[in-house]
């Protein structure tokens, strides 16, 4: 009795299920969602190459220095970066006097006590110390961002999908909105204080263009500081504070495909030599 039971209940819930498919699919077809202007003029990540692609990349030491210095010129004043401490930046090919002259040169101060009268208080960092977040609070954030808070910036390349080309072609990505999204959607005019980027998910984002000319900050290494060449290296700067072991991680891989292709080619020769008098 049981089994049958349990059989119907089986058999009810299938067809319901399929009905829902069926039902969907009729009704999607005899009415189909009317387009959006996000849907239609969204584009995906430009095409562009970074040294840490692919299972053999690598991290261009120089590339990160540069885009650490337009993070720290430029996009510090809002993101954050909670997850990396000062002295990570050795793995930049900074020493330790470097890092703790940026530490204690950085704009903002680390949240801390007074010793003496037990209040809140700031310090200057000191290279133990993560990246302070550049506003106090989450209303301070809104207050001086149009109502938005910019997102912390420690693992932007891996929670966007291709992360660090997203990145570069949110950077260089800002223009005027087309005449003809107007035109086929009046409604989605971009709004007051909102700025137009087909590469962002809804078109349009609070964050003003960060990237506003050629030469905006001046490299020490002296390579040209165009905006495409500033969104690129912040990019390949924000995939190695997401992925700072990328490189063990490629090494480690290219040494366990070698063990195993080896490992593989003796077990084939001990197969042959165990049933080679077996065969015949």
């Amino acid at each position: 009795m049981v089994r049958v039971f349990a059989a119907l209940v089986g058999i009810f819930f299938s067809g319901m299920l399929l009905y829902s498919f069926v039902f969907g699919a009729v009704n999607y077809v005899s009415e189909p969602p009317a387009p959006t202007a996000e849907h239609e003029f969204h584009l995906q990540p430009k095409h562009v190459a970074f040294a840490s692609d692919g299972p053999l990349g690598h991290y261009d030491r120089q590339q990160l220095q540069r885009g650490f210095q337009v993070y720290k010129e430029v996009c510090s004043a809002c993101h954050s970066l909670r997850l990396v401490a000062f002295r990570d930046l050795e793995g930049l090919g900074y020493n330790e006097a470097e890092i703790k002259a940026i530490a204690a040169n950085w704009s903002a101060e680390t949240p801390s006590i007074n010793e003496e009268t037990g209040e809140p208080a700031t310090r200057k960092p000191v290279p133990a110390d993560y990246f302070p977040k550049p506003f106090a609070n989450d209303v301070a954030a809104r207050a001086a961002n149009n109502n938005a808070i910019p997102p912390d910036l420690s693992l932007m390349t891996k929670a966007r999908h291709h992360g660090n080309a997203y990145v570069y072609s949110l950077l260089t990505g800002y223009q005027k909105q087309p005449a003809e999204l107007l035109k086929k959607f009046p409604d989605a005019k971009t709004p007051e204080g909102l700025h137009y980027n087909p590469y962002f998910a809804n078109l349009n984002l609070a964050m003003a263009p960060p990237l506003t000319g050629d030469g905006q900050v001046t490299y020490a290494d002296g390579t040209k500081a165009t905006v495409d060449q500033m969104a690129k290296d912040v990019a390949a700067f924000l995939t190695w504070t997401a992925e700072p072991k990328l490189e063990n991680r490629h090494r480690a891989g290219v040494a366990v495909i070698f063990f195993l292709i080896v490992a593989t080619g003796l077990a084939y020769l001990s197969y042959r030599n165990i049933w080679a008098d077996k065969k015949h």
